[in-house]
């Protein structure tokens, strides 16, 4: 299985699901699970009981995973979401936007 194209800090914008059309930052990959964490996308909440009996419970918000396939790379110099291709500079193997045919870092 080859590996996923999208890193960590990579803009990206989202195809499908309730946040479709939100643009973000790649906050984590799960390249096992073919899962990504994109900022303010996919909020969630998690009740969190007290863990002494002073201490009240509380809700904690946080970003959930999405799969890779709703998710697309936005190429940095045109703006426009592209596919991620590859290309030798020199000896060594880089990904590329395929709209601009720039090298991504």
């Amino acid at each position: 299985m080859k590996p996923p194209r999208i890193k960590t800090g990579d803009q990206v914008l989202i195809l499908s699901g309730k946040d479709k059309g939100k643009k973000g930052k790649v906050l984590q990959v799960f390249p096992g699970q073919w899962r990504v964490v994109v900022e303010g996308v996919n909020q969630m909440t998690k009740n969190v009981r007290a863990r002494q009996e002073k201490e009240s419970g509380q809700r904690v918000q946080f970003n959930g995973p999405i799969h890779l396939s709703n998710v697309m790379l936005i190429d940095p110099k045109s703006g426009k979401p592209t596919r991620v291709g590859s290309a030798m500079v020199g000896d060594k193997k880089v990904r590329k936007a395929i709209v601009s045919q720039e090298p991504l870092s």
